[in-house]
C-alpha cells in the first residue's frame, strides 16, 4: 500500500470495514442468544480458539513479508532498540497509569484492568497497522520479539510496582491490590500468539524464495497473501466485538468510561512516539514502526491475565476486554495520520540535501 494510486477499493475502504464489523460483531453478541458463550467455550488452556485463528491469520502476511535476512545488520541499530525501550516500557506504563487514575479514581477494578492493559506491549495487531501505514517490516519484526522477551522477564514485576506498590502510594492501602502473574503463563501465551504465525512466515518466504524465485514471492505470491490480513482482521474484530455485545448494549456508561482514558492513550501515545521519534532523525519508515509499536497493546496477554487473577465477570476483565474495541478504531485512524504526514518527511530529506554544500563544486 505504498502509492494512493495503487489503492485498491477494497484497501481505500478499510475503515468502513472495520466499522461494519465492529456494528455486525455488537449486534451478532446481542441479538444471537448464546452466542458468547458458546464462543468463549471453544477454547484450549485459556487461549480462545476463534480469536486465535484470527490473530494468526492476520499476522502471517505481515510475517511472510519480512526479509529475515536483514534482521541481524538491523538489530545493530541501538539507538533505534533503545528509544523504542523507553517508548513501551517506561512511557507507556506511566502514561496509561496516570490515566486510570485520573479518570477511573472511584472505579478500582476498570482502573487495575487498564493498568494491566497499558503494561502488556503488542506483539499482534501493530503488524497490521504497521503494514497498513507502510512502516519497515522487518524493524516490525524485530521490535516484537523485543517486546516479546521483555514481557516475559518483566510483566510480573510490572504488574506488581504499578498495581500493588504504586497505586498504594497514590491511593492507599486499600487501593494496591496483589496480581500474581506466573512468568511461565505469559512466556506460553507470547509463545502462541507469536511463534505460530513467526513460524509460519518464515517458512513460507524460506521454501518459496528458494524454489520460485524473491522476484515472484514478492510481485506475485505477497500481492495475493498481503491483502488477506485485513480479512483476518477483520474476522477477529467480529469475533472481539460478539464475546461482548451484550456489555456493550447493557453498560454504556461504564463502556464510555473506560473508552475515554483508553483513546486518549492510543493517541498520545502515537503522537509523542512520532513526535520523538521524527525529532531524532528516523526516517518515516522506523518513525512509523516505533510509534505503532508504542501505542499498540497486547489485549490477548491483558484479558487472559485478568480472567485468569480476577474471574471472568470481574470489571478488571470487562476494562481489558474493551481495550481491543477502542484500540482498532483509533488506531486504523492513526493509520491515515501517519500517511499524511509522510510528504514532510520527504520534505525533510530533500532540505538537508540541499543544504549540504556539492563536494564536486558548482556544476556548469
Amino acid at each position: 500500500m505504498a502509492d494512493g494510486e495503487r489503492l485498491s477499493l477494497f484497501d481505500r475502504l478499510t475503515s468502513i470495514w472495520i466499522l461494519l464489523a465492529m456494528v455486525l460483531g455488537v449486534g451478532l453478541g446481542a441479538l444471537v442468544p448464546g452466542l458468547p458463550g458458546w464462543l468463549d467455550s471453544i477454547s484450549w488452556s485459556g487461549i480462545s480458539i476463534p480469536l486465535a485463528i484470527g490473530l494468526i491469520w492476520m499476522m502471517f502476511p505481515p510475517l511472510a513479508r519480512v526479509r529475515y535476512a536483514e534482521l541481524p545488520r538491523l538489530a545493530k541499530n541501538r539507538r533505534l532498540m533503545g528509544v523504542s525501550l523507553f517508548q513501551n516500557w517506561v512511557l507507556g506504563p506511566f502514561l496509561m497509569f496516570a490515566l486510570a487514575w485520573i479518570f477511573l479514581p472511584d472505579l478500582p477494578q476498570y482502573r487495575v484492568g487498564l493498568i494491566i492493559v497499558g503494561l502488556a506491549r503488542c506483539i499482534a495487531m501493530v503488524l497490521v497497522w504497521n503494514a497498513m501505514a507502510d512502516g519497515s517490516a522487518e524493524y516490525a519484526a524485530l521490535l516484537v520479539g523485543l517486546n516479546s522477551l521483555f514481557q516475559m522477564l518483566l510483566y510480573s514485576v510490572l504488574a506488581w510496582f504499578f498495581v500493588t506498590l504504586l497505586s498504594g502510594w497514590v491511593g492507599g492501602l486499600t487501593a494496591a491490590q496483589v496480581v500474581p502473574i506466573s512468568i511461565l503463563d505469559v512466556a506460553g501465551t507470547v509463545l502462541f500468539y507469536l511463534g505460530i504465525p513467526l513460524v509460519l512466515g518464515f517458512l513460507t518466504r524460506a521454501v518459496l524464495v528458494r524454489r520460485r524465485g524473491e522476484r515472484w514471492y514478492e510481485d506475485v505470491f505477497m500481492q495475493r497473501l498481503g491483502p488477506t490480513a485485513i480479512v483476518g482482521l477483520l474476522f477477529t474484530v467480529v469475533v472481539m466485538f460478539s464475546l461482548r455485545g451484550n456489555s456493550i448494549v447493557s453498560l454504556p456508561l461504564d463502556v464510555f468510561r473506560i473508552a475515554v482514558p483508553l483513546a486518549l492513550y492510543f493517541v498520545i501515545m502515537f503522537f509523542l512516539s512520532f513526535a520523538l521519534s521524527k525529532r531524532l532523525g528516523f526516517s518515516y519508515e522506523e518513525t512509523t514502526t516505533l510509534s505503532f509499536t508504542a501505542a499498540s497493546n497486547n489485549f490477548e496477554l491483558a484479558i487472559a491475565t485478568t480472567i485468569g487473577v480476577f474471574g471472568i465477570a470481574s470489571g478488571q476483565a470487562f476494562a481489558a476486554v474493551i481495550g481491543p474495541l477502542i484500540e482498532v478504531p483509533v488506531l486504523m485512524s492513526l493509520v491515515d495520520v501517519a500517511l499524511r504526514f509522510r510528504p514532510r518527511f520527504s520534505a525533510a530529506s530533500a532540505a538537508k540535501a540541499e543544504a549540504v554544500p556539492s563536494t564536486f563544486g558548482d556544476p556548469k
